[in-house]
């Protein structure tokens, strides 16, 4: 269920309106239940796992409490593969031992290697292009120097902060 609504009309009984997500296609749904409808529940387990390495078409993940190295397609990560670097904690979510998503955490440290970005590329409001360890290119304010650890956030790909050295 991705949200609900409880909805008691001033006539008639109540019912409740839902979006809900097939876990195992993805595919999303708006449906309308009367109250009192019994449903039968599938489990979703949620794991936090650790990322450890790409391998082919598929990302490599250890569980820290068993060691168990668990192969997750790239296609459950996304664009947000860009951001994901080695020994992040990641909210992995399983139906009957199948992953089925892989949220990264809200933000993520880099190291901003580029002083500036590539000739010919305008700078945008006191910003400029910089591309991080990962690969991913994300504008940065203009006193952001090589070396910097930056914070990025994972949904958007945005600049959020420096970090210490």
């Amino acid at each position: 269920v991705i949200k609900f609504q409880h909805v008691k009309p001033g006539k008639g009984p109540a019912f409740v309106r839902t979006t809900i997500k097939n876990v195992l296609s993805g595919k999303i749904v708006d449906k309308t239940f009367n109250a009192g409808m019994k449903m039968e529940f599938e489990t979703v387990d949620n794991r936090t796992l650790q990322y450890s390495y790409e391998d082919g078409d598929k990302f490599v993940f250890m569980d820290m409490t068993t060691y168990d190295q668990i192969m997750v397609p790239k296609t459950l990560v996304g664009d947000k593969a860009k951001f994901l670097l080695e020994g992040t904690d990641c909210l992995v979510s399983f139906h009957d031992g199948t992953p089925l998503s892989v949220d990264l955490p809200g933000s993520v440290s880099d190291h901003h290697p580029h002083r500036a970005g590539p000739a010919g590329q305008p700078f945008h409001a006191g910003t400029k292009p910089a591309t991080v360890e990962t690969g991913a290119e994300i504008q940065v304010p203009l006193f952001i120097n090589e070396g910097d650890r930056v914070k990025i956030n994972t949904e958007d790909g945005s600049y959020t902060g420096r970090e210490n050295n």
